[in-house]
């Protein structure tokens, strides 16, 4: 089922016209569907529950792709976690009603203080990545007189086949502790009277459409357990992070219930409880970006459809040479001409860009474009660059829809700032 489709020629949000939310929200604004946010957590929950696996299994939603408090609510009333990567995500997840104990703390460059405020919260699990790392929340966990449970993330040198930019399970990536030298990670944290290992995490990238190089990603860990259990450790925890692909443009993606059938055989007979951490899969197409036509410029190269959504709103074109599919917002004849354009918002830069030798049907002053699968590091990734106030957040369901982030006015951007004591103070 579509969630975003033309009706009657206007594009809806489920039951709710784009054009409609336009013109009492203003543009551009980002506009999630709460009926896709839950047809996508259906697709894991069923794939679980297919597994029939034998020990726990848990989903903790991957704030970072979009971190929205209603999308976090949405997916906890649905019995998701949170995997978080910073306190600042900690705090949202908390405040959006996740149970502290729900809670995954993942990242490469933890803070001392940082360690502490998550001990402090009650946080579920703490991925460490390092040994560095394994010693500073030791200390910590002894000053606030905690055990903190703990899984080491491994880098088990997987090429995800995936943007160089979002891959994360080789060597040459930051991420993670290099899988030759894990042993020496876990016996280093065994010996930490403040840590209690629990179990072994990985995570080798993102937007992947294959299920291999997580397949072998896996049996390389599931080797690892095996030796560190031989070592004397006791694991009872896998954590095999996220990164499953969506549609863009024409992507072959593997279902859920497969990947479920190739995790549930790589791990059967390894006695450990799951956890999973999907985020772009979850919210990637339940939401778009919605821009109106600025103006038309034709050029002597190529014709320019500059609109009012821009490189600070969606950088994924600019920063990953990303495909994002874009509709007129009122739908054009079927027989309609079509020209090549690049598609650029306002910005003061010549990478602002949403598409480039784009075929579009015309486009003229005043109309809606709608940007497809921008529900994932869309609004999260947004700046205020060029002083442009950030796009507000908008969740549809069903025939409503609210807004659940507002546009900041400048008059507000300004406010957050602050002169120094030995200017002058402006004259009015």
């Amino acid at each position: 089922m579509s969630f975003f489709a033309y009706r009657n020629g206007e594009m809806h949000a489920e039951g709710v016209a784009l054009a409609s939310v336009a013109a009492q929200v203003g543009t551009p604004f980002y506009c999630y569907s709460a009926g896709a946010l839950r047809a996508a957590w259906k697709e894991f929950a069923d794939g679980i529950k297919g597994m029939n696996a034998p020990h726990k299994v848990g989903v903790c939603y991957a704030m970072k792709a979009n971190s929205s408090l209603a999308v976090i609510r949405l997916f906890g009333e649905l019995g998701a976690g949170a995997d978080i990567v910073s306190v600042g995500e900690m705090r949202r997840a908390l405040a959006a009603g996740i149970p502290a104990a729900n809670i995954v703390y993942s990242g490469v460059g933890k803070k001392a203080s940082e360690l502490m405020e998550a001990l402090q919260a009650g946080v579920g699990q703490i991925n460490v990545e390092s040994s560095a790392e394994i010693e500073t929340l030791n200390a910590v966990a002894g000053q606030v007189g905690a055990k903190a449970v703990v899984t080491i993330r491994v880098n088990p040198d997987v090429d995800a086949g995936t943007h160089a930019k979002i891959t994360t399970g080789r060597k040459e990536n930051k991420f993670g502790i290099d899988i030759d030298l894990a042993r020496e990670a876990f016996a280093l944290a065994g010996r930490q009277p403040n840590l209690r290992v629990a179990g072994v995490a990985m995570h080798i990238g993102s937007q992947l459409t294959s299920l291999e190089p997580y397949r072998a990603a896996i049996v390389r860990v599931r080797e690892l357990i095996g030796q560190l259990r031989t070592d004397g450790h006791h694991i009872d925890r896998f954590d095999l992070g996220g990164g499953l692909g969506i549609v863009y443009s024409d992507e072959k993606l593997p279902s859920i219930a497969d990947f479920m059938a190739v995790v549930a055989r790589e791990t059967k007979g390894l006695g450990c409880e799951l956890t999973f951490e999907p985020g772009r899969r979850l919210v990637g197409e339940a939401g778009v970006l919605v821009g109106e036509v600025i103006l038309v410029k034709p050029g002597s190269a190529k014709t320019f459809i500059i609109v009012d959504a821009a490189m600070n709103d969606l950088i994924r074109p600019t920063l990953y040479e990303a495909w994002h599919d874009i509709l007129p917002v009122h739908q054009p004849r079927p027989d309609a001409a079509t020209i090549r354009c690049d598609i650029v918002g306002p910005i003061c830069e010549s990478g602002d860009f949403l598409a480039q030798n784009r075929d579009m049907a015309p486009l003229a002053a005043g109309d809606l474009v709608m940007i497809r699968s921008a529900g994932a590091y869309g609004a999260v990734m947004a700046s205020s660059y060029n002083s442009r106030p950030l796009a507000p957040e908008v969740m549809v369901d069903g025939t409503r829809f609210a807004v659940t982030r507002p546009r900041p006015t400048v008059d507000e951007m300004l406010q957050a700032e602050r002169f120094p004591p030995w200017m002058e103070p402006v004259k009015a």
